[in-house]
């Protein structure tokens, strides 16, 4: 039987940063969760968590992965401690991890999957990287773009995405999902391969 996969999107609680930037992570978990028919209606360890199976019906049999679905709900600074925590009661390897994280450095509407690597100024990565004890886990990077003329960046990120953003961004959910499908059922460098082109 194939090890449980851990699947996190990184956000803020509550329902004034729904729709932010910095919530892409959380847009993301749920499109997935509504994708497949799974309920993200249980608390713990500080994270809203949904569990169950994808199935991909590719040639041959069905194929099926267990997979946790997780949004941690400590804020954005402190999400490595939910993370941790539940990694190490559903003994999740850290292979077997994923975050979905919105990126500044990116360009607005591009993604990004990595191996490992350093936060690279994401303070929920930076958590992550500090409570796991190790950067070697994968992510999706969602490029959000720097913010215009002289504007904070904590103040751009908890905007929310403006109606023209939001049809690039519909459509890029879509394709973060088609990722993760492939990273469950086909590994990470194959996904990286179709996804980081």
């Amino acid at each position: 039987m194939a090890p449980l996969k851990m699947i996190v999107g990184l956000g803020n609680p509550g329902p004034q940063y729904k729709n932010n930037r910095h919530n892409i992570g959380f847009q993301c978990i749920d499109l997935f969760a509504h994708r497949h028919n799974l309920e993200l209606g249980k608390m713990q360890m500080q994270a809203r968590i949904g569990d169950g199976w994808v199935e991909r019906r590719a040639q041959g049999p069905v194929q099926r992965q267990k997979v946790l679905l997780v949004k941690p709900l400590t804020y954005m600074n402190a999400s490595g401690q939910p993370v941790a925590q539940l990694m190490r009661f559903y003994k999740v390897a850290q292979e077997d991890l994923i975050v979905i994280h919105d990126d500044l450095d990116l360009d607005a509407g591009k993604l990004r999957l990595r191996a490992n690597g350093s936060s690279g100024g994401q303070n929920g990565i930076k958590s992550i990287i500090e409570q796991v004890g190790s950067p070697e886990f994968a992510r999706i990077r969602v490029g959000i773009g720097r913010p215009p003329g002289r504007m904070d960046p904590a103040a751009y990120v908890l905007q929310d995405f403006s109606k023209a953003d939001e049809e690039n961004f519909g459509v890029l959910r879509e394709k973060i999902c088609d990722a993760l499908e492939c990273w469950l059922f086909e590994g990470l460098p194959i996904a990286m391969n179709k996804f980081n082109g």
